[in-house]
């Protein structure tokens, strides 16, 4: 014989109804497989066995191991600073039509101004040729066939540590191997360009393949024929390519060979000398030029 419930009531449940703690208001017949919390449909994520909430699955990729490169880069990160980079460059280009030579003439690099105004020895490397368009379209294509794949490698921070320093490098090669004498053109000539940079991701994709034991043919015959044109077509500063080649080159010698142990100090230190031998060549060179021809 069952019972029957008072006229117009209903069945009183058995016990409390479980809400999802993320929205109260909600009834919850499912529990989280791993905190065993009520869980609504609109919190479920499905896991191998059951359902989890959010708040677990996030905890969870916030405790998952990050997969590293040997270099301590991210792969799969995307290309963001390369984008930036060549939104950058092309920035300052648009800026360089619409201000004339204003804007190039603050940011070039002129070796008689290299001590008064030392921020051209970075500025430089995100200035091209107005006259001659293919200037920056050929840098920029560079620049987007090497960096991602460098930028995935290396880390952002490296990359971007990597790109400064041999654009810096460029200008310091151009810097000391220009003539300092009252008669050299190439002294008071100003040079500009990403080319120095680039170089520097030329070497580093070389130095880093060769440490994962990957084809390096490929990218030595780009430098080759690249390096030989500077001294082939007049008006490119063969000097700013060697300048970044080495830098670049040094970068990730460092990159490539400091142990997996305190590797981020390590790195840092290597840059930091990198930094300061550049610092001291110039110094070198500064302390050589007869008087006069500094700013």
């Amino acid at each position: 014989m069952s019972s029957l419930p008072p006229q117009g009531g209903a069945v009183s449940p058995a016990g409390p109804v479980s809400v999802c703690p993320r929205h109260p208001d909600r009834e919850s017949y499912v529990r989280c497989q791993r905190c065993e919390r009520p869980v609504c449909p609109e919190c479920q994520r499905t896991a191998a066995v059951g359902v989890q909430c959010v708040d677990c699955v996030r905890a969870q990729a916030k405790a998952a191991p990050v997969a590293r490169t040997i270099f301590g880069g991210r792969p799969g990160a995307g290309a963001a600073v390369t984008q930036a980079l060549i939104g950058l460059c092309v920035t300052v280009f648009v800026l360089q039509l619409v201000g004339g030579r204003s804007v190039t003439d603050q940011f070039d690099f002129i070796p008689t101004l290299a001590t008064a105004e030392p921020w051209r020895f970075l500025t430089s490397a995100f200035l091209h040729l107005t006259s001659f368009p293919l200037h920056i379209l050929f840098n920029m294509y560079a620049l987007w066939i090497v960096g991602p794949y460098l930028e995935g490698l290396l880390g952002r921070l490296r990359f971007v540590a990597l790109y400064l320093l041999s654009a810096v490098g460029g200008s310091v090669g151009y810097f000391l191997l220009a003539p300092a004498t009252w008669r050299s053109a190439a002294w008071g000539t100003a040079v500009l360009g990403a080319s120095g940079a680039v170089f520097g991701l030329f070497a580093a994709l070389l130095v880093v393949n060769r440490r994962l034991g990957r084809d390096t043919a490929g990218i030595l015959g780009v430098i080759v024929i690249n390096g030989a044109l500077g001294f082939i077509i007049h008006g490119i500063a063969w000097q700013a390519h060697l300048g970044g080649l080495l830098t670049g080159a040094a970068i990730a010698v460092v990159f490539a060979h400091t142990p997996k142990q305190r590797r981020n100090e390590l790195q840092a230190v290597g840059l930091g000398t990198v930094a300061a031998v550049l610092v001291l060549l110039v110094m070198v060179k500064v302390a050589l030029v007869p008087a006069g021809l500094l700013a």
